[in-house]
This record gives C-alpha cells, structure tokens and sequence, in this order.
C-alpha cells in the first residue's frame, strides 16, 4: 500500500515555485535580457513583441537602443531606435515596435548596435550595453 502525505507534496510544490524565480534571477546575472518573442505581419508592417529583463539590481529609468534592420537577403533596411523606456529590476516587460512598410517575412536579422541612452541612477552608463543577453524565439536572428 502506497502512503500518500499531502502536506509534505504540498510543501515541496510550493518550495519549487518559489524557487524557480529566483533560479531564474541568478542564471540572468547582472545584465539585460532581451528576447525577440514574436513577430507579425499586419498589412505591410511587422510588429515585433520583445520581453526584456533587468537582471541588474538597480531600475533602469530609460533606455533606447540604436538598432539595425536587415532584410532577408541580409542587406540593411534601416537604422532606428527601440525606446524599451523603463526596465524595473528582476520583472519582465513586454515591448512592441511596428516597423512599417515592411512584412515580418522580408526582415532577416535584428542588430542591438549599441544603447543610445541608458539612465539608471545607481547604475554604470555602460549598463545597458554590458553583458547583453540577446535571443529570438522567431525565425528572425538577433544579434549584438
């Protein structure tokens, strides 16, 4: 006969959830994270959703990344800048950019060029672009 305790599962469930942000915290270390989530034609546009995260252990008031827009062949489509604005630490932020006259199919690659501006009053200047983590869950590559 199989003994079940439900006090000693439920105790260890709750041990594992309440750890895993924290697991998830550390492996971030102090830099940001930025995920191209998901892209999407709308009409002529592609709107690119990006969930960004603050693993530095102050706020970051502002920051705008110079950013680079390759089409599919590999070609620069253009230069603009991606305002995430403000970044609290240790909580993650969705950011949609719709980038217009351009189809999310036509667009090969996404280049952080650098940060523009990064204001984080406890923090290095240099904040925004130390240890960038940079990935994409879409066919569209990121880079920095």
């Amino acid at each position: 006969m199989i003994s079940f305790k439900p006090c000693a599962l439920i105790t260890a469930l709750c041990a594992a959830a309440t750890a895993t942000p924290i697991l998830a915290q550390e492996e971030l270390g102090p830099r940001l994270s930025i995920e191209l989530n998901a892209a999407e034609t709308d009409g002529a546009a592609c709107k690119m959703s990006f969930v960004v995260v603050n693993g530095h252990d102050s706020d970051i008031s502002k920051a705008v990344f110079e950013t680079v827009l390759f089409d599919a062949e590999g070609q620069v489509d253009r230069l603009t800048l991606f305002d995430f604005g403000a970044l609290p630490t240790g909580r993650p932020r969705v950011r949609q950019f719709v980038i217009s006259g351009t189809p999310c199919d036509g667009l090969g690659r996404v280049l952080f060029n650098g940060a523009d501006t990064c204001e984080a009053e406890a923090l290095d200047p240099a904040a925004c672009a130390t240890d960038l983590r940079l990935e994409s869950r879409t066919g569209i590559e990121v880079i920095g």
